[in-house]
């Protein structure tokens, strides 16, 4: 039987894109309504947001353990946190949890060293990319990555925080975000850019951006269900 996932989520667009992803590519791999026990526990995003506009570290990592206990009492096997931004406790997390952990940052490097990547652009919330949640797992792999510029960080920090994680997609937003990803190839010699907030792939959509995207979102949910197989 493949293994239960539990999911540690964070806002709510981000985490259904995680679900939906795990169920509809469990009946690929697993024939027709198939996909491996899924349970979900979610705090308040504002609990989230509140901690980390204090900059309170041990308070993110409190909600995140709170889920984890609830999840590992619901019968999960393992965690995942489709939530880019609140990876930069999980060290600390990891030591404290009933149950093991899968890394979206990790997947998404690993996923960037197979195909070759050398050099990534990294968008997402402005405490994410200011983080060194994504330099820690890229270098390993010897992949190199630049961030935004201060400007290109706080409109792109405004659009998820007012209006992605509300599920409000914007042609402005799309054009917006395009823009600065051309501008990392064309200006800092990116060769791929890493949608490193989970409500970006719900922007974008299939839309062809100037790099190709590593979609942290689909890339952890599929990495779960990797894991659940290997039982």
């Amino acid at each position: 039987m493949p293994q239960h996932i539990g999911i540690v989520a964070c806002s709510a667009e981000g985490a259904a894109l995680c679900y939906r992803t795990i169920c509809a590519e469990g009946a690929r791999l697993l024939g027709p309504h198939a996909h491996p026990e899924v349970s979900l526990h979610s705090h308040s995003l504002a609990d989230y947001v509140a901690c980390l506009g204090q900059g309170d570290r041990q308070g993110v990592a409190s909600l995140m353990l709170s889920s984890a206990n609830k999840l590992a009492q619901a019968g999960a096997q393992f965690l995942i946190c489709p939530d880019n931004t609140i990876h930069d406790v999980l060290p600390d997390v990891r030591t404290r949890s009933p149950l093991p952990w899968l890394h979206i940052a990790e997947v998404v490097a690993a996923e960037a060293a197979r195909c070759g990547f050398r050099r990534v652009g990294l968008t997402g919330t402005r405490w994410l990319v200011d983080s060194e949640v994504y330099p820690g797992q890229l270098a390993p792999h010897g992949v190199d990555w630049r961030r935004p510029n201060v400007a290109e960080r706080d409109e792109i920090n405004r659009i998820i925080l007012d209006e992605l994680v509300y599920g409000v997609l914007k042609p402005q937003a799309l054009a917006y975000f395009r823009q600065v990803v051309t501008r990392l190839r064309d200006e800092d010699g990116c060769d791929a850019v890493v949608l490193g907030c989970t409500e970006i792939p719900l922007l974008v959509g299939d839309t062809q951006l100037p790099l190709p995207a590593l979609d942290s979102t689909r890339l952890l949910a599929l990495a779960a269900l990797r894991r659940a197989l290997q039982a």
